[in-house]
């Protein structure tokens, strides 16, 4: 099988179940930026490899697996997600990532002000992951104001940016690095 099938060469995508939409539709974005996060979350795992945070790895190897999930969902024509006979993304899924939430943050000491990205490469990483799930976020509540989107997919996005958040300060924490606090100027 090759990887090329041409049938992309006018600037349309073909969406499981048949539609046709173009590249640029708010669908694709979405769904693009869905497979940004999870090449992030990708080299954050590369990150924590030998490091004093690996065991954060735990954590974010089935988020990939939902991610992937979630954007075959998005890469579904509207009402053609049953045919793809996968387990889509549900509460259930957002209120793990709020067990993990509250697991990362046992021993942290409490925020007292806001906290730049960076400290450890891990901390780093996993900032970088946020930032690109948050407008992953931000595209598919742009999308659910023309298309139907289904409320427990917004609530994953959203819990799973706190969550990256809480383990960039947990891994900073591992790796015994202080966060880096936020000073305003004057």
């Amino acid at each position: 099988m090759k990887i090329y099938t041409k049938t992309g060469d006018d600037g349309t995508t073909g969406l499981f179940g048949g539609a046709r939409v173009k590249k640029a539709s708010l669908r694709v974005e979405t769904y693009g930026t869905l497979d940004e996060a999870n090449a992030a979350l990708g080299k954050v795992r590369w990150a924590l490899a030998n490091s004093p945070a690996a065991a954060i790895d735990e954590v974010l190897a089935p988020i990939q697996s939902e991610l992937f999930t979630l954007g075959s969902e998005l890469a579904c024509a509207p009402g053609k997600e049953a045919s793809l006979k996968l387990t889509l993304i549900d509460q259930a899924a957002a209120e793990r990532l709020e067990r993990a939430i509250d697991a990362a943050e046992e021993g942290l000491a409490p925020l007292t002000n806001f906290v730049l990205p960076g400290g450890s490469a891990a901390a780093a990483e996993l900032h970088v992951a946020r930032c690109v799930v948050r407008r992953a976020e931000r595209l598919l509540v742009a999308l659910a104001e023309h298309e139907p989107v289904r409320s427990e997919t917004i609530v994953y996005l959203n819990r799973l940016s706190d969550l990256l958040f809480t383990l960039a300060r947990r891994a900073n924490h591992l790796c015994g690095v202080a966060d880096v606090p936020w000073r305003p100027r004057g």
